[in-house]
């Protein structure tokens, strides 16, 4: 198992930028892709960027293609999202996830451990 911590979010004005960071510990060399996911009230949990162990492969959903960027420290075990140019429908729930297959690393199921999300909210 791994336990996520994220921070790093907060109250921003759209146009500004945040980075996230998600600390991990635990079994973290079972763990392949880390996930960056948000989740507004009503709507499904929707993978936004992936990256895998090595850092060589990397995802992004269309709506955040060019404003954000994963990577990750290995030697630290974190994962961080830096966040550009937000806009006001990047406000959601952030969760950072582990896990063990690039196959399916846009879906949640692909994930098997999560951690508590951190609030991203974008004002006018």
């Amino acid at each position: 198992q791994v336990q996520l911590v994220e921070s790093g979010g907060g109250l921003v004005q759209a146009g500004g930028s945040l980075r996230l960071s998600c600390a991990a510990s635990g079994r973290t060399s079972s763990s392949y892709a880390m996930g960056w996911f948000r989740q507004v009230p009503g709507k499904e949990r929707e993978c936004v960027a992936a990256i895998s162990r090595g850092g060589g492969r990397t995802y992004y959903a269309n709506s955040v293609t060019g404003r954000f960027t994963i990577s990750r420290d290995s030697a630290k075990n974190t994962v961080y999202l830096q966040m550009n140019s937000l806009k006001l429908e990047d406000t959601a729930v952030y969760y950072c996830a582990a896990g063990t297959s690039w196959a399916v690393v846009t879906t949640t199921p692909g994930y098997d451990d999560w951690g508590q999300g951190t609030q991203v909210t974008v004002s006018s």
